[in-house]
């Protein structure tokens, strides 16, 4: 759970440990956020006792892999 004080909000970025990816926080429920990819994308139940604030990191390593792979790509 996340510490108090801590709770996520509609539109912060957070860390699914469950599935090891970062997503946005679309809804709050009681047990659960709904969560997508920052970028867009189908929704997944993120369970609050596994979800938390994405680090600085966490928010730049999916847009820093896109960057390499378009750049092995010539894009």
């Amino acid at each position: 759970m996340p510490a108090e004080g801590d709770e996520l909000s509609v539109g912060d970025l957070a860390y699914d440990t469950a599935k090891c990816v970062v997503g946005e926080v679309m809804e709050i429920y009681e047990t659960h956020y709904a969560l997508r990819p920052p970028k867009g994308g189908i929704e997944w139940d993120g369970l609050r006792e596994f979800t938390r604030r994405a680090t600085l990191s966490e928010q730049l390593s999916p847009a820093l892999a896109e960057r390499n792979a378009n750049s092995r790509l010539g894009v």
